[in-house]
């Protein structure tokens, strides 16, 4: 038997999309905060966030994604930007999803990397514009509903901000930890703080802090610069924050285009010195989490 596609609009779009009662108060086991669960046959889980659009969240999170897999690990990346998905680009996938027997998403693959997003169930250029309990049911169905088929690691990439769908994030699913990505100048670092402070505050262990696109270096006369302001203002940060700095990614114009082309660094130029720099960063984050121990 075929499998049939996933609709968004028959699944998503629905009149009651949280399942609430019609009708009475709400149970007593469905008030309050929410349980944390662990994502079905994912060993552990890294939200990468930013806070602030922008700095290259997306991009690190899914050479992480790849670094890991390069190290041999059955490694997934979880989209979940409703709004704003990056992935499908990032890792040159499309099409919609099929369900499983068990009626699960079904995990698209590219690189050796398992991935979901919304951004394979609904078109490039269509919008979603959908209110708060439409968005929150969608992004439930994204951590709850997709057979991963076994991971070792999943790396979840949040959007931008500290709002719902962050919460929904950290309150609904065991996380193993954070990673925090800014770029130096103080207007991203400002937002980076705010993520820290909400992770600290619900209680969410801060892998460290990466510092994107440090340092500019001419491929004509080898000068560097720093583009976005002084070196030191996310180590200050981590300093001040006692978080842990896992290290600069460089600004070159091929991890960019690598990435708009659907190949991102590890991929396309894993021996370069930004690919390393990414494999040391997986590296770095998979110990503290006991990663490689099996």
């Amino acid at each position: 038997m075929k499998p049939r596609l996933f609709s968004t609009l028959r699944r998503l779009q629905h009149e009651n999309p949280l399942g609430l009662p019609k009708s009475g108060s709400i149970p007593r086991f469905q008030r309050g905060l929410p349980e944390r669960r662990h994502i079905k046959d994912v060993k552990k889980v890294i939200a990468v966030s930013s806070a602030k659009g922008g700095v290259g969240k997306s991009t690190i999170a899914v050479n992480l994604a790849l670094a890991y897999a390069r190290l041999g690990l059955r490694s997934g990346i979880l989209d979940t930007d409703i709004f704003g998905p990056s992935i499908p680009t990032l890792l040159s996938l499309s099409g919609e999803p099929r369900l499983s027997s068990k009626n699960q998403l079904l995990p698209l693959s590219n690189y050796g990397v398992k991935s979901m997003s919304m951004g394979y169930l609904v078109g490039d250029a269509a919008p979603v514009v959908w209110r708060g309990l439409m968005v929150m049911k969608a992004l439930q169905q994204l951590l709850h509903e997709v057979e991963w088929g076994g991971l070792d690691v999943l790396v979840l990439d949040l959007p931008p901000g500290t709002g719902d769908t962050q919460l929904t994030i950290t309150q609904q699913v065991v996380l193993d930890g954070a990673i925090i990505v800014s770029t130096p100048q103080d207007i991203a670092l400002k937002d980076a703080v705010k993520g820290i402070n909400m992770f600290k505050k619900i209680n969410i262990p801060i892998l460290g802090m990466v510092q994107n696109m440090s340092l500019f270096t001419c491929p004509h006369c080898n000068n560097s610069t720093h583009i976005f302001g002084s070196h030191s203002g996310v180590t200050h940060a981590c300093k001040e924050h006692d978080i842990k700095f896992l290290g600069d990614i460089p600004l070159h114009a091929s991890i960019c285009d690598d990435a708009d082309r659907g190949r991102p660094t590890v991929v396309a130029e894993p021996e370069s010195e930004r690919g390393q720099a990414f494999m040391r960063l997986a590296q770095s984050v998979g110990k503290s989490i006991d990663l490689f121990k099996h």
